[in-house]
């Protein structure tokens, strides 16, 4: 069996941390097409933020998620803080008292996070937004499971989705948000917040599977 030990938190953070410090530009500009322009100023500020919060220690998954979940919350104007608060918070709880994680428990951290942001918000697949990401990633990452492929093979499985998630975005007209105003003209231009999303979920399932242990028989 093959799991990641749950100390590994401040390393994973500084990974997550970094792909958005990358994108800052990137995610700013596809947000700049239908939206304000500053998902990537606002990402970037709030992760950073974090990243300074922690330096210097060693935290387990779950406290450097609640690190994060509590910085995102205080640090990020407009919906993106609470949105992604709320999901790295559900994740966070959900490996509380784990000391390791295998691809069940990994499984259930992703719908924990998912429980919680659709405890805050209506956002529905389909309305151009992180849901079109998030929704199919963690389906195909259970799907995988409940098929019993490994815990790689279903990490691939939750980047594919995320990837065809956020392409799904272009072609949908914004139902929520700013950019819901420009109707019809929403189409043809990807979601930031589905982007961002997409980043971090790869970086997320490159980070596990990079540092997966294989029990002893």
């Amino acid at each position: 069996m093959q799991f990641l030990n749950a100390s590994n938190g401040t390393e994973i953070l500084d990974e997550l941390i970094g792909v958005i410090l990358e994108n800052r530009t990137y995610l700013s500009e596809v947000d700049g097409a239908i939206g304000d322009g500053d998902h990537g100023i606002n990402m970037a500020k709030g992760f950073r933020l974090c990243g300074e919060a922690i330096e210097g220690k060693q935290l387990s998954l779950h406290k450097a998620l609640s690190n994060l979940a509590t910085t995102l919350m205080g640090s990020i104007g407009g919906s993106m803080g609470p949105l992604y608060g709320s999901f790295f918070l559900g994740m966070a709880n959900a490996v509380k008292d784990k000391d390791t994680i295998d691809a069940k428990a990994f499984g259930d951290m992703l719908s924990g996070g998912q429980t919680a942001l659709q405890g805050i918000s209506d956002a529905q697949v389909g309305d151009k937004c992180l849901i079109d990401t998030l929704t199919p990633a963690i389906a195909a990452y259970q799907k995988a499971i409940e098929a019993g492929e490994s815990f790689p093979a279903a990490l691939q499985a939750l980047k594919t989705g995320a990837q065809q998630g956020r392409d799904s975005t272009k072609d949908l007209e914004a139902r929520i948000g700013r950019a819901s105003r420009l109707g019809e003209r929403s189409k043809g231009h990807l979601d930031a917040g589905a982007v961002s999303c997409c980043l971090l979920l790869t970086q997320l399932a490159d980070s596990t599977e990079s540092r997966l242990e294989t029990a002893a028989a």
